[in-house]
């Protein structure tokens, strides 16, 4: 069952409980279980606390038969996720937590389930954010969003899923230039191409994500959770066609990480100067 908080907040009638952390706030309302990333200081960046709350809450949802959608949103006005906290990682601090490394980026993006889940994207979201995005089945975005993959700014690779999906959800030459350059897409252009299911005023979007999961919610769950398995290929809690895909990018950003690029790249975001590379 979805975990409820001994003394919720102020709810309305549809609100069946909540719990909040210092890092996500999770709520159950109708049908649909509405996980927020709490960091708006750090722009919703994910550190260990984000990855255990949100895994857990996944698997949750996934075993409580009440619950038939899952919307991922961020708190604040900002963003709806900056990605991976890259100052923690500076700090030598795990993102993943130990255990949980097969979920991935905040226990998200390589743990899929029957529900149908829906990212609602509200302003940024670089890196990790966007491979939040990708991940989820449906988008509804602000018109204020922005997606990207600035990773090889950084001297690192996009490690949770964005590399191959990209190219997957994007035409392959403009996601390629995106994946290269670091370069990132407005809301507007990511509508045209596809990539998200509609855009709306930055106040519409959580809004708008519940409405998409109501109309979910009102068909037999049963037959919508086989037919989302169907359709993206998950078996026993995993997608088989992914697995070589994951297993090549654990192996490149294994190398990369451990480059003298990707050191000088997080110490050049941490001290706010341009890198200096080396190629090594």
């Amino acid at each position: 069952m979805c975990r409820t908080a001994p003394t919720p907040p102020a709810s309305g009638p549809d609100r069946k409980g909540s719990t909040v952390t210092e890092s996500v706030v999770i709520v159950q309302e109708g049908h649909t279980l509405v996980i927020t990333i709490n960091r708006p200081e750090v722009r919703n960046a994910v550190d260990m606390s984000v990855c255990l709350a949100i895994g857990d809450a996944l698997e949750d949802a996934e075993q409580d038969r009440d619950i038939r959608t899952v919307v991922l949103t961020g708190a604040g006005e900002q963003a709806f996720c900056s990605g991976a906290d890259l100052k923690a990682i500076a700090r030598g601090e795990p993102i993943i937590p130990p255990g949980r490394e097969a979920w991935g980026l905040a226990g998200y993006v390589n743990h899929p389930i029957s529900k149908p889940t829906i990212a609602a994207v509200n302003g940024l979201a670089l890196g990790g954010g966007t491979e939040l995005a990708l991940a989820s089945d449906l988008i509804v975005a602000s018109e204020n969003a922005v997606f990207g993959l600035p990773e090889v700014k950084r001297g690192r690779v996009a490690g949770a899923g964005g590399a191959f999906r990209w190219t997957r959800q994007l035409p392959e030459r403009l996601a390629l230039e995106l994946l290269l350059t670091g370069g990132s897409l407005s809301a507007e252009a990511a509508l045209e191409h596809h990539l998200v299911n509609r855009v709306v005023p930055a106040d519409r979007v959580r809004a708008e994500a519940l409405l998409l999961a109501d109309a979910i919610g009102a068909n037999g769950p049963v037959a919508v959770q086989a037919t989302k398995r169907i359709a993206k290929g998950i078996s026993d809690g995993s997608v088989p066609a992914e697995a070589g895909l994951w297993e090549h990018t654990a192996r490149e950003a294994a190398a990369v990480n451990a480059s003298d690029d990707a050191r000088e790249g997080l110490a050049a975001f941490a001290e706010k100067r341009a890198p200096q590379w080396t190629g090594r």
